[in-house]
């Protein structure tokens, strides 16, 4: 996406948590800055499901810890829907027990609340780009999570064009685009990623993409 295409899109966002003031707080954030459209509030996941599937926004931001239905559950049922939405975790929890599931269950992103304004911006036009958006510290804790004795130090290395693909998957470039770029069909883009996922002893894109970095592989 160029710049000028991204400055002329409109992304629309719904946001998703139990406190008032902080729904009212993230609309008026995203009300003073150009470029966002936030088409709806809910208080807990179960309001999330029902209003991501009617209002098909860009982008959740999703808390997770909510009375009524938490997040993780909520991130779990727009992955078993297909909704096209994309979901940017938005939350004051860094633990284990909060970090793993929201990724696992389909999260593109996870942000503290803590996150300056700008950096917010940026993980929402990311994630709408469906690139993987995770804050340092959680990053560091999905990485430990995700290795495994085969993806330890010294194991099996990628290959020049599996570095290739998982850097383009950093990017947030989808399949298809990644065989376009590549000159090479999507089956073949499925199978690198798969060997990429078992060398890095990572379950999806964002774990791959996570421990890559940690590692010294991209960037």
């Amino acid at each position: 996406m160029t710049e000028a295409t991204g400055t002329a899109r409109v992304i629309t966002l719904l946001v998703v948590d139990d406190h008032p003031v902080v729904r009212d707080g993230l609309r008026g954030m995203f009300a003073s800055a150009p470029g966002f459209d936030v088409l709806g509030e809910a208080a807990d996941g179960v309001a999330a499901v029902e209003l991501a599937t009617r209002l098909d926004p860009d982008v959740v931001l999703m808390d997770l810890r909510m009375p009524g239905g938490g997040g993780v559950a909520a991130i779990a049922e727009l992955a078993r829907l297909g909704a096209r939405s994309r979901v940017l975790v938005l939350t004051t929890y860094d633990t284990d027990s909060d970090t793993l599931p929201a990724i696992e269950a389909g999260a593109t992103g996870y942000l503290l609340k803590d996150a300056p304004r700008d950096e917010l911006f940026t993980a929402v036009r990311a994630a709408a780009d469906g690139r993987t958006v995770l804050s340092p510290a959680v990053a560091s804790r999905l990485v430990s999570h995700v290795r495994t004795p085969s993806a330890a130090p010294g194991g099996e290395s990628l290959s020049g064009r599996e570095r290739e693909v998982l850097a383009l998957v950093a990017r947030g470039t989808s399949n298809r685009e990644i065989a376009a770029e590549l000159f090479i069909s999507e089956a073949t883009v499925k199978t690198h990623l798969t060997h990429v996922f078992a060398k890095l002893g990572a379950k999806d894109r964002a774990a791959a993409v996570a421990v890559a970095y940690e590692r010294g592989i991209l960037g």
